[in-house]
């Protein structure tokens, strides 16, 4: 079956369509992508993954034309980031 794999860095991002078993799982298709190897910093161990923006576990069965999305750790601070409420042109008022 053919499945999609994506990733994305700030300077680089990458979405594979590969061709895998039909039992295949989520951490399989992404072993077999070969993301790991173009992305080394990637830790299946620690960081999140889903199918279609849904959060799944490594170990969750695909279906053809799933898109598997590998996340990575949020880097800023909710808390220091500016809020968006109220900007120019906020029809609110």
């Amino acid at each position: 079956m053919q499945i999609g794999v994506a990733y994305s860095e700030p300077s680089n991002q990458i979405w594979l369509t590969i061709e895998v078993p039909d039992d295949s799982t989520v951490r399989a298709a992404i072993e077999r992508s070969g993301i790991l190897r173009q992305f080394p910093a990637i830790d299946l161990e620690t960081q999140k993954v889903g199918v279609f923006g849904r959060l799944v576990k490594l170990d969750t069965a695909l279906r053809p034309g799933d898109r598997v999305e590998i996340y990575r750790p949020i880097t800023c601070d909710p808390q220091t980031v500016p809020r968006r409420d109220g900007e120019v042109g906020d029809d609110d008022e």
